[in-house]
């Protein structure tokens, strides 16, 4: 599996919106948003200032990302999830989100709705040492080349 710049760029931009669906967003989940940067290589400052700007940015485009690869949707929706929870809950805009990307990466309902359960389950002392799956994912894309 090839992890492109379409793809990391999407995986950004989809996150992006996923954080500011709830109009609010939270320390928490700025510093995992930058965590996600860092690990897809975009500048600090780049994404910092896309943050900070982002309540206000009329010209975001807000259709749901497509990606190349299925394992690349499905770590999106686990990463989605993890990020949606870091303020305590998920909003119902959050979850519509990833509702949209899941269907236009044709991800099994079920499939989403088991890992948002399973998240639910973690409770809040587990949820605070998240891995996201698109570390391992680009890891393991970087093994095979």
């Amino acid at each position: 599996m090839e992890f492109t710049v379409l793809d990391k760029s999407n995986y950004l931009r989809g996150l992006l919106i996923l954080i500011g669906k709830d109009k609010n967003i939270a320390i928490k989940e700025k510093e995992l948003f930058l965590r996600l940067s860092r690990v897809l290589g975009f500048s600090e400052k780049f994404c910092t200032d896309a943050v900070d700007e982002l309540l206000e940015n009329n010209y975001i485009i807000e259709d749901p990302p497509k990606f190349s690869d299925m394992e690349i949707a499905k770590a999106f929706i686990i990463d989605g999830i993890q990020l949606a929870f870091a303020d305590g809950s998920i909003h119902l805009y959050e979850m519509n989100w990833l509702k949209f990307v899941g269907d236009k990466n044709n991800v099994d309902s079920d499939w989403r709705i088991e890992q948002l359960n399973e998240f639910k389950k973690l409770g809040k002392i587990q949820r605070s040492k998240i891995t996201f799956e698109v570390e391992k994912l680009i890891l393991a894309s970087q093994e095979q080349s």
